[in-house]
């Protein structure tokens, strides 16, 4: 097993961006052909076994920048897909598939993703 601040630092190298106090955890799977295209700012966390992608190699060639912005928090196995930002303050609920951007401040649910609570500025 590979410490925490390792894993990151290689995703670093693979060109994510990725802000200070980031903790994603084991089997987290991000898009290898266009990782640039995916930016994490700070004090976020990922649970184990979410997938975030940045592109679909569909006939259509779709791709798409992935922001996640601070002190979100990303339940395990969920799937951030291509063209999403969500929004500072944010939750993704484990298993949750998010095909289009979060406001901030809310908390998100199910397949695909839908806002169930928002505007509070810290939601616990």
């Amino acid at each position: 097993m590979i410490a925490p601040t390792v894993r990151i630092s290689l995703y670093r190298l693979m060109g994510i961006t990725i802000g200070r106090n980031v903790f994603i955890g084991l089997d987290v799977y991000f898009d290898d052909t266009f990782p640039e295209l995916i930016n994490i700012e700070d004090k976020v966390v990922i649970a184990h076994r979410v997938l975030i992608i940045a592109h679909d190699d569909s006939y259509q060639r779709e791709v798409g920048k992935v922001c996640i912005k601070k002190n979100v928090y990303i339940g395990a196995g969920a799937i951030i897909l291509m063209g999403v930002t969500i929004g500072e303050n944010s939750i993704i609920g484990a298993g949750a598939v998010v095909t289009k951007d979060i406001p901030a401040n809310s908390v998100a649910v199910g397949s695909p993703a839908r806002v169930i609570k928002s505007g509070r500025e810290n939601i616990e």
